[in-house]
């Protein structure tokens, strides 16, 4: 049978802890009534008894103000208003009533002595009802408990089944665990088919990913391997000055185009076996990224200062970090004008400095943090961006009129 609706059985679940508190306290508010009159009663009866053989009734009735009680005659001397009235100290209640005599009034007297409760017995009744609201409170509350869960049970159990799904983790088949079908089709049906097949073109994705990433990582990196070798054949042979640098140039258009690859297939990469755990030094990659970006140097006559006050261990993907800063360090070769310098690389506890002069056609022209587009500097500032924040770290960039701090912390 098909399911009501969320909103449906909220509302049936409502009205039926309403109804259930209304019947209850139908109950009790009749059951009050009745005992008081049971109890008014058996104390006018046990008051004539005590006077059997004399039976004398608590109602009377007066047609003189001179007749009343002695308590009550004062005040009837002042002319009451039709109406009743009660004397808490006397224990009286009295009636004022049209009547065809002299005065227009008579009085009838109702003597309570002994029929209404003492003042004591009124905290214990007090006790007693404060006991059966608190009761009745508690009942309800737990019965409108019980009825809500029961209600919104559907939903709690589709929430349970999402928190059970290792969200930064998901394989091909975690869609699977939802199973939408046995959620019905009211709302909550809806959710979990629309969750359910969300996780299923997130998991395709991971999985087409991961298949492009492994075949464009062997299709990409195998032409490289090639042209290195080749390299190394040439080297081995009798070159002229000229072809000498060409066979460099082309080594150094081989190493930027491998770490091309190796950038976007880190980035490209939503899993890479566990190795954004790893713990790495930061000093030896910095100097490898110094290294492999110097020959950009050539011909400028600038200085590069390596300036290390801490030896400071990084939680994280190596090659990532490699990869940072090796764009930092290329922004910073390429960006720095002939002949002025240094060009500083300072590594702290917790951060890595790579400061650099800019000319003057080069202010304004650096690549935001955050932007994919690389305008003439390396491969853009962001995928660095990217690359911290897959990691932890944290990028940023200041520049003002003659130098530009690209500042990585973590």
């Amino acid at each position: 049978m098909p399911r009501h609706s969320l909103r449906k059985r909220v509302e049936v679940a409502f009205a039926l802890c309403v109804v259930g508190l209304s019947v209850a306290w139908g109950f009790a508010f009749f059951g009050a009534i009745r005992l008081s009159e049971d109890r008014v009663v058996v104390n006018q009866l046990q008051r004539a008894s005590e006077s059997y053989p004399d039976l004398t009734t608590t109602l009377r009735g007066y047609d003189d103000a001179g007749s009343l009680p002695e308590p009550l005659r004062a005040w009837a001397l002042t002319d009451p208003d039709e109406g009743t009235y009660e004397f808490v100290a006397e224990e009286l209640h009295v009636a004022v009533i049209p009547a065809d005599n002299a005065q227009g009034r008579a009085f009838v007297v109702f003597d309570v002595a002994g029929i209404e409760a003492a003042s004591s017995e009124d905290w214990w009744w007090l006790l007693v009802i404060t006991a059966v609201v608190g009761a009745l409170g508690a009942l309800g509350f737990r019965l409108g408990v019980l009825v809500i869960r029961r209600a919104i049970s559907p939903v709690v159990q589709l929430a349970e089944t999402v928190a059970e799904i290792d969200l930064e983790h998901l394989s091909a088949g975690d869609y699977k665990l939802i199973e939408s079908s046995r959620f019905g089709k009211d709302e909550v049906g809806v959710l979990a088919g629309a969750i359910e097949k969300t996780l299923e073109r997130i998991s395709a994705f991971i999985v087409r990913e991961r298949d492009f990433t492994g075949s464009a990582s062997h299709e990409l990196r195998t032409p490289i391997t090639v042209i290195t070798g080749a390299l190394e054949l040439l080297e081995q042979s009798d070159l002229s000055a000229e072809d000498v640098k060409a066979v460099d140039r082309i080594r150094r258009a081989t190493l930027e185009m491998k770490s091309t690859i190796e950038m976007f297939l880190c980035v490209a990469r939503e899993a890479d076996d566990g190795l954004y755990g790893e713990q790495f030094l930061v000093a030896p990659l910095v100097s490898r990224a110094v290294d492999q970006q110097r020959h950009l140097l050539n011909g400028k006559c600038v200085e590069v200062d390596v300036e290390s006050v801490a030896t400071p261990v990084v939680r994280g993907h190596p090659q990532a970090f490699l990869i940072a800063v090796a764009n930092l360090v290329r922004n910073a070769f390429e960006q720095t004008p002939g002949g002025q310098g240094p060009i500083t690389v300072l590594i702290k506890e917790h951060e890595l400095l790579v400061t650099n002069l800019l000319g003057g056609d080069e202010v304004g022209r650096l690549t935001p943090a955050g932007s994919s587009s690389s305008n003439g500097h390396g491969l853009g500032l962001g995928i660095v961006q990217r690359l911290c924040e897959r990691n932890g770290w944290e990028f940023s960039l200041h520049v003002d009129e003659a130098r530009v701090t690209a500042r990585l912390s973590w």
